[in-house]
């Protein structure tokens, strides 16, 4: 899936030239806390974030009985380029939202603004929009459960799982492989759009699966990682 599928089009913006309490009004206002900096050709020159604002606009803004005449105006005047960071990490388009998600991940950001080849600003994309990609692409937006399954690691296997399930009439939201410590086995773990899966469990053992808790699964491997 494509960033622009996900990215947030309509975005709040703010000039380099608009106020810094400007800024801050827009974020209380659209509950948002980053927000792109763009030209007057709609080019990204900047972002600015909740925690930039909070960090130009000493505590004194909440005394500001005690401010000199000079500390207020400074404060009412202070520009969005005084504050903003000027380089901010950019996706494409067409970048996939894993692209998306391991940036976030690694720069340790919140959102990302989407730009064309010309740096024009084409949309944003949050991690709350990454979230909800996530959650439609695993189809885990409709009940059901997760079931976890040990396979061995060889052609065919994957195929009589989802053969199982289908004969149990029942459908698939999502299914994850994860590598397992025995490098022979893998981790299979379905989302099955159904409440009741006692047949496709009983069919999967008599199959020569191993069932698996997903849950103590994920425990049992953090505890031969941090052991090893």
């Amino acid at each position: 899936m494509f960033v622009r599928n996900s990215m947030t089009e309509k975005v709040i913006t703010v000039n380099p030239e608009d106020e810094v309490l400007f800024a801050q009004q827009l974020i209380a206002e659209h509950k948002i806390r980053h927000l792109p900096v763009v030209d007057g050709e709609n080019r990204l020159v900047g972002i600015i974030s909740d925690r930039d604002i909070r960090s130009a606009l000493p505590d004194t803004i909440l005394r500001i009985l005690d401010c000199t005449d000079t500390e207020i105006e400074l404060i009412r005047t202070r520009k969005v380029r005084d504050v903003m960071n000027p380089d901010p990490v950019t996706l494409s388009p067409v970048d996939s939202i894993q692209d998306a998600l391991l940036m976030i991940q690694k720069e340790k950001i919140g959102a990302l603004p989407v730009v064309d080849e010309e740096n024009r600003l084409r949309g944003i994309i949050s991690t709350r929009d990454l979230l909800r990609s996530f959650i439609n692409v695993l189809g885990i937006n409709e009940p059901g459960t997760l079931l976890g399954i040990l396979s061995e690691n060889k052609l065919g296997q994957m195929k009589k799982i989802v053969d199982i399930i289908t004969e149990e009439k029942i459908s698939t939201g999502s299914i994850l492989v994860a590598r397992h410590w025995d490098g022979d086995k893998r981790a299979v773990f379905p989302y099955l759009l159904a409440q009741n899966i006692q047949g496709v469990k009983e069919k999967l053992l008599k199959a020569g699966f191993d069932l698996i808790d997903p849950l103590e699964w994920q425990i049992d491997e953090l505890h031969r990682e941090t052991s090893s």
